[in-house]
């Protein structure tokens, strides 16, 4: 059991930069986040309202308080 949630605590692999890759690598082009414009972990193709991590949990906290 302890090493289950002992995994659960560790420091990912890479760390996460919020920025995108240089060009040419990493994937497909990445959307902007519709609030604060910065670069979220979606492709461009992806349907919807797409939010950057920061955005994306700002919303889930206000929605979780929300009531």
């Amino acid at each position: 059991m302890d090493e289950i949630r002992d995994s659960a605590y560790r420091a990912p692999a890479e760390p996460v930069t919020g920025e995108r890759p240089a060009d040419g690598a990493g994937g497909p082009p990445y959307a902007d986040c519709v609030l604060c414009g910065e670069p979220t972990e979606y492709p461009e193709s992806t349907r919807g309202a797409t939010l950057c991590p920061v955005c994306e949990w700002q919303e889930a906290q206000r929605g979780a308080c929300s009531g």
